[in-house]
């Protein structure tokens, strides 16, 4: 399957954006899916993840309550809605597919990734 991550940009503290992985090749609703981030520096980190069927999500403690995933497997689609950015948000987001239903690990294929850059 081939991902095709997109909406990054650049944002004040406090702004909000959606980030979308749009998925070809493959039917996303036979995938868990997640995000990811790198930041400069830094090693990459698990974000969130979505069950196939969007009935269980997983979230890191930095972004719970902040960041919503979801789905839209008509449309071949997955979401990362982010709110109340901060700074420490700024890096490379990735989605990912994985074979596993829900995993904040074991990923498959992995998109190119999209900069989120939130300035102070």
């Amino acid at each position: 399957v081939q991902l095709q991550a997109s909406g990054g940009g650049s944002v004040q503290a406090g702004g909000s954006l959606r980030l979308s992985c749009a998925a070809s090749g493959r039917t996303l609703s036979n995938y868990g899916m997640g995000w990811f981030r790198q930041g400069l520096g830094k090693e990459r980190e698990f974000v969130a993840a979505i069950s196939r069927s969007q009935g269980s999500t997983l979230y890191a403690d930095s972004v719970k309550g902040r960041f919503t995933i979801s789905r839209d497997n008509a449309k071949n689609t997955v979401y990362l809605q982010m709110n109340s950015l901060k700074p420490e948000d700024t890096a490379v987001y990735y989605c990912a597919a994985s074979r596993v239903r829900l995993t904040v690990s074991a990923y498959d294929y992995w998109g190119q990734g999209t900069q989120v850059t939130v300035s102070s």
